[in-house]
C-alpha cells in the first residue's frame, strides 16, 4: 500500500533534536513533562515512563495517577512530582485499559487533551486519538493500531498491519490526522510530509515495558522541543523518530548481545545522549 519514499533516521539526526541545557536555564525551561500513565493492574508502567522520561533529560517530571502506582514513583523517583500543574507536554494511557478505564482516569485523560500542549498517547489512551487539542503523536504496535484503525472505520486486522507496517502508518496518520509512530523492530514515523523509519534496535527490546520506557523518553524529548512543534506541525515526527533512535541505541548498550529488561533501556539512555551530543 505505501508508495512513498522513506528517510532512514540517522545518529545525526537524532542529534539534532537533542536539546542540552545551557547556562540560565531551569527545571521550567528544559523542559516539563506530564505524564498520566499507569492503573491499579499496572502500576509499574508508571515507573518505567517516569524513569525514562527523568533520564531522557526532562526538567521536571509531573505524575498524575492511582495512589498506588504515584507511591512506587516515588519510591523510585523522589524527584518527581505528583502535584498538577503547568507542563509543556503531556504522556497519556501507558499501562491503561481502555475497557477498565475508571471515569476519573477518563476525565483527567480528557482535562489533558484538552490543553492544547504537544502530547504522547499510547496504549490505553489509544480511544481517545480523536479528542486530541494540539500536536499529538500516537505510540501503538500493530495490534493496537489495527484497533485503532477499526474504531475509526477501517477494515483491518492486525496481521494486515503487521504484513505492511509502512503502509498502514501512512493510512493511520491520513485518517487519525495525527503523527503515528507504529512500533516494530523497524519503527515507522508519519507525520505532515513526513515519512522517517528507524531501525529500533536488537530484538531484545521486545519485552514488557519496553514500550513504556519508549513514551517516556518521547515525552522527555517532545517536551523540551514543545515551542518548536507548535510553530511546525513536522516537527513532531522527527522528535519522535529522535527518541525512537535513542530508545533502540539504549536496548543495544543495555543488551551487549543478552538479555535486558525495560529499566535497562532507560538507564542507558543518559550515555546514549551523552554520546549522541559529544558526536556532534
Amino acid at each position: 500500500m505505501s508508495g512513498t519514499d522513506w528517510r532512514s533516521w540517522s545518529e545525526a539526526d537524532a542529534r539534532a533534536d537533542l536539546r542540552p541545557p545551557v547556562p540560565g536555564d531551569d527545571k521550567y525551561t528544559r523542559g516539563v513533562v506530564g505524564i498520566m500513565t499507569g492503573s491499579a493492574m499496572y502500576p509499574g508502567a508508571a515507573v518505567l515512563g517516569v524513569e525514562a522520561a527523568a533520564r531522557a533529560g526532562a526538567g521536571m517530571v509531573r505524575y498524575l495517577g492511582p495512589e498506588r502506582a504515584a507511591d512506587l514513583v516515588l519510591q523510585r523517583r523522589p524527584e518527581a512530582v505528583t502535584a498538577d500543574g503547568r507542563v509543556q507536554a503531556w504522556v497519556l494511557g501507558s499501562g491503561m485499559d481502555a475497557k477498565s478505564r475508571s471515569d476519573e482516569a477518563t476525565e483527567g485523560l480528557l482535562r489533558a487533551l484538552g490543553q492544547g500542549v504537544p502530547t504522547v498517547i499510547d496504549a490505553g489512551a489509544l480511544d481517545l486519538v480523536g479528542r486530541v487539542g494540539g500536536p499529538a503523536v500516537i505510540t501503538p504496535h500493530y495490534r493496537e493500531l489495527a484497533t485503532v484503525l477499526t474504531a475509526a472505520g477501517e477494515d483491518v486486522t492486525a496481521e494486515d498491519v503487521a504484513a505492511d507496517a509502512a503502509g498502514w502508518a501512512e493510512r493511520a496518520a491520513a485518517t487519525l490526522g495525527v503523527t503515528v509512530l507504529l512500533k516494530g523492530h523497524t519503527t515507522y514515523v508519519v507525520g505532515p510530509e513526513t515519512r522517517i523509519r528507524v531501525l529500533a534496535g536488537p530484538a531484545w527490546l521486545a519485552t514488557a515495558g519496553s514500550g513504556d520506557v519508549l513514551a517516556g523518553i518521547l515525552g522527555a524529548m517532545v517536551a523540551a522541543a514543545a515551542d518548536r512543534i507548535s510553530a511546525d506541525p513536522a516537527a513532531l515526527a522527527r522528535v519522535s523518530a529522535s527518541a525512537a533512535l535513542v530508545h533502540g541505541r539504549a536496548g543495544a548498550l543495555a543488551s551487549a548481545g543478552g538479555p535486558l529488561v525495560a529499566l535497562d533501556i532507560a538507564e542507558a539512555a543518559p550515555a546514549v545522549i551523552a554520546t549522541l551530543l559529544a558526536s556532534g
